[in-house]
């Protein structure tokens, strides 16, 4: 009896245990088709864009767009700036030719007229354009690209989008550190200044003030970075390379006083006997112009953040 009664306990747990592990299974099968279910789009889900003839939709993007899908040749469109896709109705002629009579309207109002995909650097968004009569005096012109319609697109973890890159210049320009400059040139009542430099990732950072002491205002005409030989025997050995940032925060080309800026750069090196040469040239007439050079030492000490 005793034996019979451990047996039918130990029965009564193995099934207390199936139950659990198949109540678990069932909860991860579950969670796992919920998040592979975020990650597709559903034509019906999509939000809607009203458009109509005769206006164009602008979609504004917060990083540059890559390319526009458009899925019907019932819309056109362009990239008229780097974040800005403008869409359109394509246009159809109101009368027949050879019959000439009018054409009956090709949509009615509420119809789908087709799909709009727009990729940015790190994301990709979907829209169903949505026709609307012309009497609709609501009907958006443009729109932002909000947040909860993008979906992330996961590229190499070592390259950041124009967006992120942003982000990452705006948490800098609102530190406020109390080391001094790295380096600091003064000429002709400008001052040039390298507040820090920093890494994250490959990309470089250079923290950089511009001041102006006189009481001209000061319009840039370029500011130029180059890797060049630090000892010039003759101007003909002088090996110049130049440095072109792939963002930069402000786009100011004029201040009056002070000017703070973020220039971002891929990662690069260069041996000790070059140096970087930062140069700000003014426009002409007055053409002021101040230097100043940047060991490789300097870039090493590069804070993260």
């Amino acid at each position: 009896m005793k034996s019979n009664l451990k047996i039918h306990k130990t029965n009564k747990k193995n099934k207390r245990m199936k139950t659990i592990f198949y109540t678990l299974l069932l909860f991860t099968a579950q969670f796992l088709t919920a998040q592979t279910a975020t990650k597709e789009q559903i034509i019906s889900d999509l939000p809607e864009l009203e458009i109509t003839e005769g206006i164009n939709l602008h979609i504004i993007s917060p990083e540059p767009i890559q390319y526009v899908d458009l899925s019907t040749d019932k819309l056109t469109g362009d990239l008229p700036a780097a974040n800005i896709g403008r869409i359109k109705i394509t246009d159809i002629p109101e009368t027949d030719p050879k019959e000439k009579i009018k054409v009956p309207p090709v949509f009615l109002n509420g119809n789908k007229i087709g799909v709009i995909t727009v990729v940015g650097q790190s994301f990709i968004a979907q829209y169903k354009a949505v026709y609307r009569s012309p009497e609709n005096l609501n009907i958006v012109t443009n729109i932002h690209i909000q947040p909860e319609d993008m979906q992330p697109i996961e590229f190499d973890k070592m390259s950041f989008s124009n967006f992120e890159l942003r982000n990452f210049a705006m948490d800098i320009i609102q530190y406020k550190s109390e080391k001094k400059p790295i380096r600091e040139e003064k000429n002709l009542k400008l001052k040039i200044r390298l507040n820090n430099v920093y890494v994250r990732s490959d990309y470089i950072f250079l923290d950089m003030t511009f001041q102006n002491n006189s009481n001209l205002s000061y319009d840039i005409e370029d500011l130029k970075f180059s890797i060049e030989d630090k000892k010039i025997h003759k101007a003909t050995n002088n090996q110049s390379i130049e440095l072109t940032p792939i963002f930069w925060l402000n786009q100011n080309k004029h201040f009056r006083k002070n000017f703070r800026n973020i220039y971002v750069f891929k990662k690069f090196t260069y041996p000790n006997s070059k140096v970087m040469v930062i140069r700000l040239i003014e426009e002409q007439l007055s053409g002021r112009t101040i230097e100043m050079k940047v060991n490789y030492s300097d870039i090493l000490k590069a804070d993260t953040f």
